[in-house]
């Protein structure tokens, strides 16, 4: 009987030691479910060891395995059903073995007990309940059979990190229920209270005990030194911050497809009828819930202050660079509790509750109303910052989940009176990226100018956009600065002045920063009630951030019912100097021939002679072609100069470029209208290489008339002299692009170097034509009125 007493220290000393690692880990987690999962683990790996320790030690691992997959199997069905995920048990484990690591790294905190947020602990708990077990009870070595637990109870911390307070608590109970359990170590000798010298001679106990005395003089002389040397580093450590192992693991990322989903707009625009999800409300909240936009009612537009249903929202984009909005979101692997916010003061709180049934929406995002707090039928990921989701296995048709959110509505009646943040905290919100139009920061410091209040700041935009422009689906997509810059203020017979959601909310957006609002665009569906959701419901919308009430829903899309005022009523953006290139030459008449002078002393009326007639008429002649070819030849000298050196940088490199595509004309190599940079220098390197070669292109009559040769891909021929030249030729289709796609990011310095190869590149083409069509080349009026 004593000596089963004195076994069960050791096995109680590992649970506790094991239940208290998975305590540490379920700091993290929401509810106490893993902690017990794990605490029984430790019972159970002990408990089997203890059981079978009359059993050879080779047959203890696979029965305790047994145990563990059993054990498993029922906590992950347990944690499957409370979460109410979908697939059987198979699926479940299968997904769970997969996803484990990755998932419990990723997930959002506090993170819901799931089969694949609970894998991992409940398997790393049963293995070191094993080991410690074989070999504190079987082998006898105690303080070797804790360093399971403790490295189990090491890994708890450093998966928690700083995402939880420090564990002191559990960790004085851990060093003393380690200390427990070596008071009273299992052994034979131990147990029966015998001498383990007894026996022996006295010479032979003497040499043995002073080995023991020395054995143990020595190990609590390293102890001591160890404690002197690494104490004051440990002590150190205790207010630093421990390192987040999140920031190792890349978190669930949007397909490319879904990083900018405004440009999906102008596609849906023109398939309005195609289906993509299935809605059915069910809330006692249902009947009114509140959403944006919608008419403020003092000014007839604003944000949403209730009585329309709230639209599901897709993607909210927070960063824009010029060129694209960009979602630029944080995922992380969620439960099916979402974390709640408070919400801003004396604002409306409705409850919504859909079922969301997935039919021809492509990508990752979830839709859902704003905000959500619950979510069942799928795995998903959660952006609190956003309040967004995506599902990272991407969305199938048939896909159903329901959604349980919260909307608020601000209180309209502060909205006059509220401020907008600054600082810091907010930059990404209210950062304008170079390159900006002149006529966009015009239009916003005018409409800035008059209206002090943000609220008003704000509400101007609106109204100006909504009063000025025109909605139509047929509109191209894009939404840089150069086509919101054509969107503003181009011609309405060309097709400015007119577009769909996409430009007015990026617009709107752009605007608002301008005039020191931070702003954001928002992507979704209007919900019109139960019933399907199609691509024609689709729209943008932008939202402002104020003080106190959070982000705030604007409607800048015009009235069905009221007619767009032209936009020069309200605002005339001065002119820009138009590209050099599209100046107009003088014209150089040609000069009319003198009139033939009567010879002294012969009568007038007798009339000139014929060989007067004869040389006066072909000198004429040959003084007017002289003339015009000169005039030919200066104004192209004048055409090339003023695209070379006149305008901004942007406009320097394209001209350099329309001297290469022209030379390419001008040698009988045109190239088409439909091809990228990219495939014209692929173009030019070929008509270059083959000029070279003496492979001569298409006959120079035949220059304008002759289809666009194809476009060679391949890598460029190097030729003698001319491989710089080609890689040169690359260099300067690289500069258009940057000018064309990051306007305002090229150089002077560029659009030397731009004017530079297209000089060179003219001058080597020209070298490979033939004497009489080097004689004609400068002198062709075609470029001078080729289109552009």
């Amino acid at each position: 009987m004593l000596r089963a007493l004195r076994a069960v220290p050791v096995p109680l000393a590992l649970i506790a030691m094991i239940g208290l690692a998975g305590a540490v880990l379920g700091r993290v987690y929401a509810g106490p479910l893993l902690t017990r999962l794990v605490l029984g683990a430790a019972i159970g790996s002990v408990l089997v060891s203890v059981a079978a320790r009359r059993l050879p030690s080779w047959l203890v691992a696979p029965v305790s395995v047994t145990a563990l997959a059993g054990w498993t199997a029922w906590s992950l069905r347990l944690t499957a059903t409370r979460a109410e995920l979908p697939g059987g048990l198979a699926e479940v484990t299968a997904d769970a073995a997969t996803n484990g690591i990755p998932r419990l790294l990723t997930a959002m905190i506090p993170v819901e007990p799931t089969p694949d947020t609970v894998l991992v602990p409940l398997v790393a708990a049963w293995l070191a309940g094993l080991a410690a077990a074989e070999v504190a009870l079987r082998a006898g070595r105690v303080l070797l059979g804790y360093l399971p637990p403790v490295l189990l109870y090491a890994a708890a911390l450093y998966v928690v990190g700083p995402n939880a307070d420090p564990a002191i608590g559990p960790t004085l109970a851990f060093v003393a229920v380690a200390v427990l359990g070596l008071a009273v170590p299992p052994g034979s000798a131990a147990a029966a209270g015998g001498d383990p010298t007894a026996g022996l001679t006295p010479a032979v106990r003497a040499a043995v005990r002073a080995r023991l005395a020395a054995a143990s003089a020595a190990g609590l002389a390293v102890v001591v030194g160890l404690a002197a040397l690494l104490g004051p580093a440990l002590a150190g450590q205790v207010d630093g911050r421990p390192v987040d192992p999140r920031r190792y693991v890349e978190p669930p990322q949007v397909e490319a497809l879904d990083e900018s989903p405004l440009i999906r707009i102008s596609g849906w625009a023109l398939n309005p009828g195609q289906k993509l999800l299935d809605v059915r409300t069910d809330s006692p909240d249902a009947s009114t819930p509140t959403g944006a936009p919608d008419p403020a009612p003092d000014s007839g537009t604003g944000p949403d202050t209730g009585g329309r249903r709230a639209p599901l929202r897709l993607a909210v984009l927070s960063d824009y660079d010029g060129v694209t909005w960009r979602v630029g979101a944080t995922y992380r692997n969620a439960g099916r509790i979402l974390p709640a916010t408070a919400p801003a003061p004396d604002s409306t709180v409705r409850t919504v509750r859909q079922e969301i049934t997935v039919a021809e929406l492509s990508g990752r995002l979830l839709p859902a109303v704003a905000t959500p707090r619950e979510v069942t039928g799928a795995r998903v990921a959660y952006d609190p910052t956003t309040g967004t989701l995506i599902r990272p296995e991407g969305l199938t048709p048939g896909l159903r989940y329901t959604v349980t959110s919260a909307v608020e509505t601000p209180d309209g009646n502060l909205l006059s009176t509220a401020d907008v943040p600054a600082g810091d905290e907010v930059a990404r919100v209210l950062r304008v990226a170079d390159g900006v139009p002149e006529p966009l920061r015009r239009l916003a410091t005018q409409l800035a100018e008059s209206n002090g209040a943000p609220y008003a700041r704000a509400t101007a935009v609106e109204q100006f956009l909504a009063e000025h422009y025109r909605l139509v689906a047929d509109a191209p997509s894009g939404h840089a600065y150069p086509n919101l810059n054509f969107f503003l203020f181009g011609p309405r017979d060309a097709g400015g002045q007119r577009g769909t959601s996409e430009q007015f909310a990026a617009a709107f957006a752009v605007l608002g920063r301008l005039a020191g609002l931070p702003t954001r665009v928002v992507v979704g569906f209007r919900a019109t009630g139960d019933g399907p959701v199609r691509a024609g419901d689709a729209y943008a919308w932008p939202e402002v951030l104020f003080d106190g009430l959070g982000w705030v829903p604007f409607d800048p899309l015009p009235r069905p019912d009221e007619e767009p005022r032209p936009v020069e009523e309200d605002f005339r953006p001065t002119p820009d100097e138009p590209p050099p290139s599209e100046v107009p030459e003088p014209t150089v008449e040609p000069t009319a021939p003198p009139e033939p002078v009567a010879a002294p002393g012969k009568p007038t009326d007798a009339g000139p002679s014929t060989a007067l007639l004869v040389g006066g008429g072909t000198g004429g002649t040959l003084l007017l072609v002289v003339t015009a070819l000169l005039a030919l030849m200066v104004m192209r000298r004048a055409q090339t100069r003023a695209r070379l050196e006149r305008g901004d940088p942007g406009q320097r490199i394209a001209g350099a470029w329309r001297e290469v595509t022209d030379a390419l004309r001008l040698a009988g190599r045109p190239v088409g209208g439909d091809l990228a940079a990219t495939e014209v220098a692929a173009h030019a390197r070929r008509a270059l290489s083959d000029g070279r070669a003496g492979i001569s292109g298409a006959p120079a009559d035949l220059v304008g008339t002759a289809g666009p040769a194809p476009a060679d891909t391949g890598p460029p021929r190097t030729t003698a002299g001319g491989g710089k030249l080609d890689a040169q030729v690359d260099e300067l289709a690289d500069l258009l692009n940057q000018a064309a796609f990051a306007p305002g990011t090229v150089t002077p310095e560029q659009a030397t170097r731009a004017g530079t190869i297209a000089n060179d590149y003219v001058t080597a083409l020209r070298a490979a034509r033939p004497w009489w069509r080097r004689v004609l080349w400068s002198v062709r009026p075609g470029p001078l009125r080729w289109p552009r």
